[in-house]
């Protein structure tokens, strides 16, 4: 067969494709979700540390057979899966170790803000020397969080994984992205990557509220100065592929616009609403954007002219890629404000630091007792000072414990608003279905539900196998405070690793015909590609390579 024969057929064998339904897509996903179970179920069974070949047989295998060999069947693996875990259940855990706690001088003192007694005492008016200071919301000291290091690296894993298993046949094709309306793995592949970058962009925002007030001119100029070597990755992907005429799907982005250049520009995006977060709350910005997004698809051309006008020009010829754009920041959006949820030790703390900067704000008035919580942290923040000639020191509570339960209820919550505002969509054929390729309302929604659920599984599983979870300044953390370290690894050079797997499927397919592949070569094939990104990961752990 010819290259250019080759090519076509190629292109034919990733297109047209109608996607697969959301509850084979769960069925799917929650393969990964036992494995952690499996894990995590071994881990407090086990004196030692896994090492890396049973953490790449625990936290990797299932994720390659449940887009494979089990893919059109996944129900069979999560009972396997079940099954391993049940089976270790039996054996007793070992003694859980001592809690940490904080070695203290006996000549220092410690406030505690979770104490009525001293909120009590320091929120009273003329309790404080400074009565009249404007109480500034602290800043946030922020925990690892191990629910969402595994969950946003086993969103990346199946990413690298199925971007070169759509390329062979042992990938059901109800599992790639689908031409127009839709729903498959791939494209919650897309949507989820956008919604977990969202999640992270929430860090700075809650470690201090005020990074929303800074200078708009100065956070666009670092937010494009951090993502420029996105930019050039998209730039030089586009070179590449035209360069070695690399087979394409022009209607899955456009011409020449990619997802790099999308993950490139939502984050800029997303400061222009930062001073809106100030007064709204980010759900109801997130839905605004995504409705008008809806109505300009469904009550004007754009939905006709993106799906279906010829590429004329350098703006349709990229026309999925723009047009999608205010989808993807709704999206990312909704990740943010699951972020602010998730990253700090309370669900409440993003909310109670905006009602102490603008009690005005939407759905933010704040209580007597918020207040009085804001306005005793301002005085604790403030109390380490030399006066009278001597020195009066006080401690910030040294032990900060996180409520995984309340973040949890919250999540469930926000899960059972997306799923119902989705399921209204839904029966109501709002914008023809689910669409990836336009980024419309049904597909925000569904992306929003299957990633805050998800998430909370996670959540879940850690509340169910590390009840007991602290920080303690100074000290180690606790084992339940980390997610498995291949998963950190991964997480912690997730685009690195994400580039290195765009460059060995190009690679791969350039030397292999992948369509015509048999299901066994395949399949290792994908195993010693994934070994290889894994083994990356792991030898890289102890250092990011790239910071953005």
């Amino acid at each position: 067969m010819s290259t250019d024969d080759y090519k076509s057929a190629k292109e034919a064998f990733v297109s047209n494709t109608s996607g697969s339904s959301i509850w084979h897509i769960n069925l799917v996903s929650c393969n990964a979700l036992a494995s952690i179970a499996l894990y995590s179920a071994l881990r407090q069974r086990l004196s030692w540390s896994l090492p890396f070949i049973f953490e790449y047989n625990i936290l990797v295998t299932p994720l390659i057979l449940s887009i494979t060999i089990f893919a059109l069947k996944p129900l069979i693996l999560l009972v396997i899966l079940c099954l391993l875990i049940g089976l270790t259940l039996i054996v007793p855990p070992r003694p859980a170790p001592p809690p940490l706690t904080p070695i203290m001088s006996p000549t220092k003192r410690t406030l505690s803000l979770d104490h009525p007694e001293t909120l009590d005492k320091l929120a009273t008016p003329g309790s404080s020397d400074s009565e009249d200071e404007v109480p500034r919301p602290p800043i946030v000291g922020l925990q690892p969080v191990a629910a969402v290091s595994t969950y946003r690296a086993h969103m990346m894993l199946l990413t690298i994984l199925s971007i070169l298993a759509v390329d062979f046949p042992i990938f059901p094709r109800e599992l790639a992205k689908c031409e127009t309306f839709g729903v498959s793995m791939m494209d919650l592949g897309v949507g989820s990557f956008v919604f977990s970058q969202g999640l992270v962009s929430a860090i700075p925002m809650v470690k201090d509220v005020e990074y929303l007030r800074r200078p708009m001119l100065s956070k666009l100029s670092t937010t494009i100065i951090k993502l420029l070597p996105i930019v050039v990755l998209g730039l030089l992907r586009v070179i590449l592929v035209k360069g070695t005429d690399y087979p394409e799907h022009a209607s899955e982005y456009g011409t020449h616009w990619n997802f790099f250049l999308t993950l490139a520009i939502l984050p800029a995006l997303q400061v222009l609403v930062h001073p809106f977060i100030l007064t709204t709350p980010i759900a109801t910005i997130a839905l605004l954007i995504t409705c008008f997004h809806q109505l300009l698809l469904s009550y004007t051309s754009l939905q006709s002219w993106t799906l279906d006008s010829p590429r004329i020009s350098l703006l349709s010829h990229n026309k999925e890629g723009v047009v999608s754009l205010p989808g993807y920041l709704s999206i990312q959006l909704l990740g943010l404000l699951t972020g602010t949820l998730v990253l700090p030790a309370t669900p409440s703390t993003f909310r109670r630091a905006l009602r102490s900067r603008n009690p005005t704000a939407i759905g933010l008035s704040p209580s007597p007792r918020a207040m009085a919580t804001d306005r005793a942290q301002a005085q604790l923040n403030s109390m380490r000072r030399f006066g009278g000639g001597a020195r009066r020191q006080f401690l910030i509570p040294k032990r900060e414990l996180r409520k995984d339960d309340k973040i949890a209820i919250e999540l469930s919550s926000y899960a059972a608003i997306w799923w119902t505002l989705y399921g209204i969509a839904y029966v109501y054929e709002v914008g023809g279905g689910v669409s990836r390729r336009l980024a419309n309302l049904q597909y925000g929604l569904w992306t929003a539900s299957f990633n805050t659920t998800f998430l909370l599984g996670y959540i879940v599983l850690d509340i169910q196998f590390y009840p007991i979870k602290s920080f303690v300044a100074g000290l180690r953390f606790s084992e339940a405070n980390l997610a498995p370290v291949l998963l950190e690894a991964i997480n912690k050079n997730g685009l690195i690793l994400f580039l290195l797997a765009n460059v060995a499927t190009g690679l791969i397919n350039l030397s292999v015909q992948t369509m015509y592949t048999s299901n066994s070569k395949a399949f290792l094939i994908l195993i010693l590609y994934s070994f290889v990104i894994a083994i990356v990961a792991w030898y890289t752990r102890h250092r990011r390579l790239v910071k953005l």
